[in-house]
Formats: C-alpha cells, structure tokens, sequence
C-alpha cells in the first residue's frame, strides 16, 4: 500500500475544516464507504438512498465502525433521486455533493432501458436542479469507463470516446454532457470522475447484476462453481474502493480551475485479465479455505455489451487532482478477501435511524 500526499494533507485539512456533505446512494457499495470516511474525518453527512440496490446492512456497519459520537453526525433520508421533494430535502445547508447513486450494470441496462435512463439521467438532473436552488457550490458525479464504447485505444484517454454500446454506457454519458450544460448555464462546479472496475468490500455478490469480484469470492469461499464470459483473455483496469474515496474528496475539494466541469478516469493504470484475476482471487480464498487452490472456472459465452479489453491513462487526474492511487489490484483482493471471509461469522448490527418522507 502507498502514500499520497496530497490525500493525506486533505484529510488533516477537513479534520480542521469540517463540512457538510450529501452523499447520494449512501448505502450502495461505493455510497458507503464514502459516508465511513467522512464521518471518520469528523465532516457532517447527509444521506439519500431509496435501497434499490443500496443495503440497510451497509450503513449499519459504518454507523459501528464509526462509533456513535461520528455516527450523530450522520441524517439519513430514505428517498429516490427522481423524487424532486427527496433532493431538495436532502440538499438543504449542504455544501459538497458527492452524487453515487444510479442503477449500474450493463446487462440490467439492456433488459430494461428506461428504468436505467431515469434513475441515470432524470434521477441525476433531479439532483443537479436540487443542489443548484439550495446554492451547492460543488457535486462531484460518478459516471464510467462504459463510455469509451468500442473506441479500441488503450490506455483510455478523457477526449476520446467512441460510440457507447450499452443504454447504461449511453446514460452515463449523457450525465457527462448534462454536467457540461449545465455548468456552463447555472454556474454550478461539476467534476465527473469515470470509475473503471471498482470493488471492494460490502460489494453485493448476490443477483443477477452482481459484478464478477465478489461473486468469485462468495462462490469460492462457498464450494460453488464460478463462471467467466468469454475466453479469460478479456481485461480489465480493477480499482479497489479506497482509491475511489480518495479520488471523490480530492475532486470536491481541489482549488485548481483547471479541473472544473472536467472528467476524470479514476482507476490504477494496470491491466488484468479475467483469468489473471480469477487466479489471484482463488489464491486469496485458499488461505482461509483450504482446497480452494483446486478450483477451476467453467468458461461461457461471451456477454453483450461487454468491451474486450479496458486500460485508464490516469494523468489527467493525477496532474489536476493530485490523485494517487494508494491500493494496488493485489493489496485491495487481499482486503476484500478478509472482508468476505468475516462477513458470515458477522453479528447483526443496529440498523441506523434514517428520516422517510412522507
């Protein structure tokens, strides 16, 4: 595991510095690890989730690993993005938005393309609207690596995109153009960051939309048999969780002009295939479970929409940002590991108290 400077400076900054942040999808993967950090740099948050995709458990856990003192900081509002009420609630006295919540996953996005696009779009102008009339300064907004379609370049540079060839891609890059638009028409900070393969722990393994990650780890570490699409030579550029975090505060917070209503790839810079990664997630698993180290993959079709190989060019962000990658692909499967390890031998936690709208 590395250092980066700058993050670390950021950190002791707003320990002294504390604000008010929304985080939309709180209690999704990423949502909730964003929530733990800041709490634990003793910022005040506010969170908004309709528990689509996002779990209760999630929340639960980082109101226990915070403690209950950095936990009071924390006002949950159980309500959906494409609600006009819910964001303007959840936006009042905030300063930075940090927008996460979207229905992710290419296959969901083709079996139902208008769910995906308002959740992904109208959910993400009903947020943009919101943050603008209670006078947000900043929103930092997730968007994807599904972007660049099938331009074949690599590594994956920001100015270039070829045509999308997913409805998510195409959601996705569309809240890119809105966040131009409405930069230039509103005078609102936007910064898109363009995650690449994120995982890490609280990661759902379960579903049909489940990402290839944690599914591997459940299904090795439960005996089950575990799939890849394709001939195991498909790549990708994995980004563990702790990267993303650093790459969303820096982005709220950086003072560099240059950076507004930019977009960002936010990833490791390193590439590792399928089986490559398969290998590696096997041989985390078989230090707990013994007899793991046997496993073998059973290999299927390919899957539409899925581009062949992806690889960040992470300059853009390093140069503007000060980002710097502190997990690389092995030390975040050797954390995600020990976390999917525990989770069963985990007690059930409090649920968090949260606000519904009526």
């Amino acid at each position: 595991m590395r250092q980066s400077p700058a993050y670390e400076a950021l950190k002791l900054t707003l320990r002294n510095e504390p604000r008010t942040w929304l985080v939309t999808g709180a209690a999704g993967f990423i949502g909730s690890h964003l929530v733990e950090q800041l709490l634990r740099l003793e910022q005040r948050v506010v969170g908004l989730d309709n528990f689509a995709t996002g779990k209760e458990q999630n929340l639960a856990e980082v109101r226990a690993v915070v403690g209950p003192e950095r936990a009071a900081r924390f006002r949950f509002i159980q309500g959906d993005i494409r609600d006009p009420a819910a964001c303007a609630r959840a936006c009042v006295g905030v300063d930075l938005v940090l927008h996460q919540a979207a229905l992710g996953s290419v296959p969901r996005s083709i079996e139902d393309p208008f769910r995906s696009h308002d959740t992904n779009v109208t959910g993400f102008l009903r947020v943009l609207m919101a943050a603008r009339a209670a006078a947000v300064r900043r929103v930092v907004y997730a968007s994807s690596s599904s972007v660049y379609g099938d331009h074949p370049a690599l590594p994956k540079v920001e100015d270039i995109v070829g045509r999308q060839l997913s409805p998510y891609a195409a959601t996705k890059y569309a809240d890119e153009l809105y966040a131009l638009v409405f930069g230039k028409c509103y005078g609102i900070e936007l910064l898109g960051l363009r995650y690449f393969n994120v995982f890490g722990p609280r990661q759902d393994p379960d579903g049909p939309y489940a990402a290839v990650i944690p599914q591997w780890f459940a299904g090795l570490f439960e005996d089950r048999e575990v799939a890849i699409n394709g001939d195991g030579e498909t790549s990708r550029d994995f980004c563990f969780v702790e990267n993303v975090v650093q790459a969303n505060l820096l982005a709220a917070t950086t003072r560099n002009p240059d950076a507004l209503g930019g977009v960002f790839n936010i990833a490791c810079g390193e590439r590792t295939t399928l089986n490559e990664l398969f290998a590696r997630i096997r041989e985390e698993v078989a230090r707990v479970r013994p007899g793991a180290e046997r496993a073998s993959p059973v290999y299927r079709a390919f899957r539409a929409g899925d581009v062949r190989h992806s690889l960040a060019a992470t300059d853009k962000a390093r140069e503007m940002l000060s980002y710097a990658p502190t997990h690389s692909v092995h030390d975040g499967l050797a954390h995600t590991g020990a976390w999917y390890a525990s989770a069963a031998q985990r007690a059930p936690v409090a649920p968090v108290c949260q606000e519904a709208l009526p």
